[in-house]
């Protein structure tokens, strides 16, 4: 489970390396772990659906968007657009996705540790590592890295020495 001190902290004062930071452990962590032997996003999670997104994969699997869209998908108290159901309907008993090459916009960017400005996704972070293995991997390292280390840690920088009085 993600450390609420954690991104108590860094939403108070977020590290000025943080996206290097996020970014170097999203790297390491998809070295080690493979989306396939999990799926729990596609299990557990729906995208929001683009206006493109939903155009994309209707004319991909050969429907017309109305069509698509009243088979699959619904409106929520948002107004965004969602999957009616879950798992998504696209899923495989392998954990392949039939419309990997057309998914939407938010799949293809999940679990958005790789992207810019990690300081305004905390509270995203903080969801998506109950749901993603590999989130969970770099709030570990982040948590050990930011936590443990102290209050030089906090800036990503080492701690300076006091000045000697001459």
């Amino acid at each position: 489970m993600a450390s609420p001190k954690l991104f108590k902290q860094l939403k108070a004062k977020p590290p000025r390396d943080l996206d290097a930071v996020v970014h170097d452990l999203h790297d390491q962590a998809f070295t080690k772990i493979d989306c396939l032997d999990c799926a729990n996003c596609c299990k557990t999670t729906g995208p929001l659906w683009t206006d493109r997104d939903r155009e994309r994969v209707a004319k991909h699997i050969g429907m017309k968007t109305g069509a698509f869209e009243a088979q699959y998908l619904r409106v929520d108290e948002d107004q965004d657009w969602v999957l009616q159901t879950l798992p998504c309907p696209f899923l495989g008993t392998d954990n392949y996705c039939s419309i990997y090459d057309v998914r939407p916009k938010a799949c293809r960017e999940y679990p958005h540790t790789d992207r810019v400005k990690q300081h305004q996704i905390l509270g995203l972070m903080e969801k998506n590592a109950a749901i993603c293995p590999a989130v969970e991997h770099i709030v570990q390292k982040m948590e050990a890295l930011y936590l443990t280390a102290g209050p030089s840690a906090e800036s990503g920088k080492r701690s300076k020495r006091p000045r000697r009085s001459r």
